[in-house]
């Protein structure tokens, strides 16, 4: 069956160019979307009657509503939502800009709520429709400048747990992906960051400051590969809540994970002296 889907960020290069031609190789259709409609045209142009092209600007509710309308418009309908869409602002907690702070919540998690909302009535009519949020695997483990991003990604997480929790009844499925490093744009026009310098960071935030970034390319993930698992597990039954994409995604969260167990078992006596005397 065929079925239409709308995806976020789809500039040429990136991850969410890799899911959209794997859903147009698939047979489905595809809505790609851009800040500008033009970073997509060799999408569109590889497949020109099963792809759409439009503009979208996640911190406007009216380009969400035209987007949303486009794809009706042209489909009938949307089936699958992808937010894929969003970008980094690297800082240290002291030294960021509130104002760049609150831009990068608009764009990754807020943005990401309004296409939420704008899709779900209509897969509610019809008791079907996919949500699927890319995270990052800094939800599970973050470092020196990167607290602020890993919490809009943490956000992003902890609202589709939910989501996947009120909509399962209703036959709409919520997954969240938490690739690893991939070879795209990401580590260069995707990065921003504080002007504001306070020099006892020098020897941590500072050296993963966007001046100090070099896209070396060599990130193992190929972003034209993401799309493929992502389709599968969602034509499983047993879709999971997370899919990770890629051996190093696999590795950090692995070790993350089994720190955090390590570190639990350790304090979990301190931690029960806090209930009531039996």
């Amino acid at each position: 069956m065929t079925k239409t889907w709308i995806i976020t960020g789809c500039s040429e290069g990136g991850i969410g160019e890799g899911i959209a031609r794997a859903v147009l190789e698939h047979g489905h259709n595809a809505v790609v979307t851009a800040r500008s409609a033009s970073k997509v045209e060799g999408i569109v142009a590889d497949y020109p009657k099963q792809a759409l092209a439009v503009a979208l600007d996640l911190t406007s509710q009216d380009s969400i509503d035209a987007a949303y309308d486009a794809a009706v418009e042209r489909f009938g309908q949307v089936d699958v939502l992808v937010n894929n869409a969003g970008y980094c602002y690297r800082s240290s907690v002291e030294e960021a800009d509130p104002a760049g702070v609150q831009a990068m919540f608009d764009a990754n998690f807020f943005g990401m709520v309004a296409m939420i909302k704008k899709v779900l009535p209509g897969m509610r009519e019809r008791r079907d429709g996919a949500i699927v949020n890319v995270s990052s695997i800094g939800a599970v483990r973050t470092g020196a400048a990167s607290g602020y991003y890993a919490a809009t990604k943490a956000a992003v997480e902890l609202m589709t747990e939910g989501l996947a929790a009120e909509v399962a009844p209703l036959g709409i499925k919520a997954m969240i992906v938490e690739p690893g490093a991939f070879r795209t744009h990401f580590y260069d026009t995707s990065l921003k960051g504080s002007q504001n310098t306070v020099g006892d960071y020098a020897e941590t935030a500072h050296k993963r400051s966007v001046a100090q970034n070099v896209n070396t390319r060599q990130q193992p993930g190929d972003p034209l590969k993401a799309g493929y698992p992502i389709i599968k597990a969602l034509e499983a039954d047993n879709t999971p809540m997370r899919l990770y994409l890629g051996s190093d995604a696999l590795a950090a969260v692995r070790g993350a994970l089994n720190a955090r167990l390590t570190e639990l078992e350790k304090w979990a006596e301190l931690s029960k002296t806090t209930n009531f005397d039996a």
